[in-house]
């Protein structure tokens, strides 16, 4: 049916001023307190270390850098104290990498966001026992992803897309390209789609013995340029647009279309000569990692095809360029991200993150490409990777006991498996360097997180921090209930609801179908959560999760069937979930909303417009609407390319079925949204007024894909529960 709503493009103006806020709408100072950033509970700091083992923190006020005593918690010796520096003083610091060697720290303040995970910063270098605090360039005020020396003696660094190397015992600054240039030509750092896709911000390596510098350097120049407007905003507001609109532009190539060239180079310090390293031809289009092993003839290069249904690992000799392929692996579907960004490079041996045989495990190999150990088996996934101690203990993350959780175990030398987390809820940990202690960190859905340190045996040592007053004022929260249900195809689906905290007996309440989908994701997970689904609870709406086919946790068999169809098992699944809660004794079915972010979004949208859709109201923040509109390597990803695979965009693409939209729906996006561009939302609008169907929008200038940021995370919310009441209520 037709949509009864006139369309509505309203500017979202996010104020400082909460109050002002809460008069235009009274549930946003209320969803203020669920959702990000005040719904967080305290976690424990992420520990640097020196040489010796020795634990450092920053101070809250980023003002100080001191010893810590792990197994007592007590702060000891200051190393850096920004009110007592030399030369050179800063108010506070925004975080710290410390030497090698443990004599220099590099800290950076005034730090600017890039894209997702990229930043800039004015990054100063600290002499430890002198207190010399010199910038790290005197050239470039503002450097990114600065990397010390193995041996202490020199960092390297990007500015303005060219790599520069700071040679500390001379404080001397060596230029190592010239050629770099925006949006055309980038060393050492991600271009945006490696950044995104393969979760890296830095392709710069150190050879062990600090003599060589290996980097990637990425030609982008006939990448397609992407551009979106700025506006002056009232966050954070940019003044020179207060009258006219800015612009950002950006080399993003849509699926199909051409990829930054990607090549390897290795430049040598003393005779500051650079060598271009020919990778074998026809295999390689994508570089995801470099980094090296065991000495300063391996450089270690993982790389994938086009299709990323190959990964194979070469061991390069940066001087003679000599290259050998040391690893190989195909898939019948896609390499799972994991395998590369996973890929641990030890002195001896390298670990790779495997699901060739349907589940991801743990392998080690030699560099000259012999297996050595299987170090995991069992049909459930590794889901992370800590390291290994020297006795050859190695630490993981695994889905079990359940798809659910995530536990922490050890296997030794022998082959001997032990648990060192709680065994159910889901545990992770952060390993000091020799591999002896750990903080911990547990949660489930009725435990807030709590950080303990513990040995390697899994003994708790301390309490770091217990978010007992976090507990206390979350403690009347309705909490997530598991269940699971038969799916299509004999398959059987993870679930949660959450429900009202006092629901009536008899009394029949409205649904909101919350998920996100996406391939190798998990929304289902026993752990803790406290956002705007505990809120919505409280207005008298139950929310119902459900992940369908093509997520994490259960093996390559339940992700794979969605290769090269995105959204139609999917779209089945959430299409039998919405029955399975539309059978619920306290549910109306009638009433069944829809939501979902980013690929959540789109398979709202998916959903939205099935045949025989069950959905009252759907809200689709940030959807992807056509995957011909999305990143080369996410979409070739799972899809191929659309030259590759015409059909399955046609069939997958929300654009193509927007006349059969059958609900009411609310679109959101940010305009200046660098990853699923506004353009998504703006041409399902446009096919929705071909079709002569009507539609809400609420647009939030200058946001990127989370929108966050001066109250707006609340305003999504706010704005969603508002569409949800007038549709379901």
């Amino acid at each position: 049916m037709n949509l009864r709503v006139i369309a509505i493009f309203a500017l979202a103006i996010s104020l400082h001023a909460g109050t002002l806020c809460a008069k235009q709408n009274p549930h946003v100072a209320a969803l203020a307190t669920y959702v990000a950033p005040a719904n967080r509970p305290a976690a424990a700091e992420n520990y640097s270390y020196l040489p010796d083992g020795t634990a450092l923190r920053l101070t809250a006020d980023g003002r100080s850098i001191v010893r810590v005593d792990l197994r007592t918690g007590k702060d000891g010796e200051l190393l850096f104290d920004a009110g007592h520096t030399r030369e050179n003083t800063i108010a506070s610091i925004d975080g710290f990498t410390v030497s090698p060697n443990g004599e220099q720290i590099l800290v950076w303040h005034e730090t600017r966001p890039i894209y997702r995970r990229s930043f800039s910063a004015r990054y100063y270098v600290y002499e430890v026992r002198s207190r010399l605090l010199r910038p790290l360039s005197a050239a470039h005020a503002f450097t990114q992803s600065p990397v010390f020396s193995p041996d202490s003696r020199a960092v390297a660094f990007v500015a303005e897309n060219n790599i520069y190397i700071k040679k500390l015992d001379y404080n001397s600054e060596v230029a190592v390209t010239a050629d770099g240039r925006r949006n055309a030509v980038i060393n050492g750092v991600p271009d945006w789609t490696y950044e995104e896709e393969f979760t890296t911000t830095c392709s710069m390596a150190w050879a062990p013995d600090a003599l060589t510098l290996s980097y990637l350097r990425y030609d982008e120049s006939d990448v397609p340029m992407y551009s979106f407007p700025l506006y002056e905003g009232s966050c954070e507001p940019r003044t020179s647009y207060a009258l006219y609109p800015g612009t950002y532009e950006y080399k993003y190539p849509v699926a199909g279309a051409v990829n930054s060239r990607v090549t390897l180079h290795s430049y040598d310090i003393e005779t500051r000569k650079i060598k271009d390293i020919a990778l074998p031809a026809g295999s390689v289009d994508y570089i995801p990692r470099i980094g090296y092993g065991d000495t300063p003839e391996r450089l270690v290069v993982a790389t994938l095809n086009r299709d990323q249904n190959r990964f194979e690992v070469f061991a390069v000799n940066p001087k003679s360029t000599v290259v050998k392929s040391i690893y190989t692996e195909q898939s019948k579907a896609w390499i799972a991200p994991e395998t590369y960004e996973k890929l641990h490079l030890g002195r001896q041996s390298m670990v790779v993150m495997s699901s060739r045989n349907g589940y991801a495990q743990l392998y080690e190999y030699s560099y000259t490409g012999q297996q050595l150990r299987e170090i995991t088996s069992g049909e459930a996934d590794v889901t992370d990777y800590y390291g290994a101690d020297a006795r050859g203990t190695h630490f993981y993350q695994v889905a079990a006991p359940t798809p659910l959780d995530r536990t922490v175990c050890s296997v030794d030398a022998k082959g001997r498996v032990a648990t060192l987390s709680a065994p159910a809820g889901t545990s992770s940990a952060q390993f000091n360097p020799a591999m002896d202690m750990a903080v911990m960190c547990h949660s489930s859905a009725t435990e807030v997180p709590v950080y303990d340190l513990i040995s390697a045996a899994g003994k708790k040592l301390r309490t770091i921090e217990d978010n007992a007053a976090y507990a206390a004022r979350c403690a009347s929260a309705p909490r997530r209930e598991f269940f699971t249900m038969d799916g299509p195809d004999g398959y059987r689906l993870n679930g949660y609801v959450v429900k009202p905290a006092d629901m009536a007996p008899g009394r029949k309440y409205p649904v909101i179908m919350s998920q996100y989908s996406g391939p190798g994701s998990q929304s289902v997970l026993n752990r803790w959560s406290f956002d705007w689904e505990q809120y919505y609870a409280t207005q008298g709406y139950v929310i119902v999760c459900v992940d369908g086919r093509g997520t994490g946790g259960r093996g390559r068999a339940f992700s794979d069937v969605v290769y090269c169809r995105l959204g139609y098992y999917e779209t089945i699944d959430q299409l039998a979930a919405a029955r399975y809660a539309a059978s619920l004794p306290y549910a109306d079915a009638s009433r069944i909303g829809i939501y979902g972010w980013s690929y959540g979004g789109y398979e709202a949208l998916m959903c939205a417009s099935a045949d025989a859709s069950p959905y009252a109201a759907a809200v689709a923040v940030a959807p992807v609407t056509d995957w011909r509109y999305y990143d080369t390597v996410y979409a070739e990803r799972y899809m191929l390319t659309p030259q590759q695979n015409a059909d399955g965009y046609k069939a997958s693409a929300p654009m193509t079925r927007a006349r059969n939209l059958a609900c009411p729906l609310l679109l959101m996006s940010g305009t200046a949204d660098d990853n699923v561009h506004l353009s998504n939302t703006m041409e399902y609008v446009s096919a929705l007024q071909n079709e002569g169907i009507l539609c809400d929008m609420y647009l939030f200038p200058n946001m990127n894909h989370s929108i966050n940021g001066c109250n707006a995370r609340a305003v999504v919310y706010a704005r969603m529960l508002e569409f949800f009441n007038s549709k379901l209520k």
